[in-house]
């Protein structure tokens, strides 16, 4: 009898464990960290864009997402889509850019 308690407790005992790592998160959101990242990244490259003269006038959306910047807006030339992407570039963080900004 004690014999078969023991062995219903340790299955009842697996069983809440399984349970337990089926619910929990399985790491597809990022940490905290990554999310702090990808804001310093975004206000960094926001600044930038601001700041430079030629690109100030332009509305340039920035979002960033694990290091993957994406701008998009519109410009009224080439060279301020370039300038745009080598300004987001030399940013610590960036891992890739997806430049969307469409000349007017």
């Amino acid at each position: 009898m004690k014999k078969r308690n023991i062995i219903v407790y340790c299955l009842a005992f697996l069983m809440l464990i399984v349970t337990f790592a089926a619910a929990a998160p399985q790491g597809t959101y990022g940490s905290a960290g990554d999310v702090i990242d990808d804001s310093v990244i975004t206000t960094k490259v926001k600044a930038l864009l601001a700041k430079d003269a030629f690109l100030k006038s332009f509305q340039i959306s920035v979002e960033t997402y694990q290091g993957a910047v994406q701008l998009s807006g519109f410009v009224n030339s080439q060279k301020a889509v370039d300038k745009a992407g080598t300004i987001t570039k030399g940013v610590k963080g960036v891992k890739s850019i997806k430049n969307d900004l469409i000349v007017k």
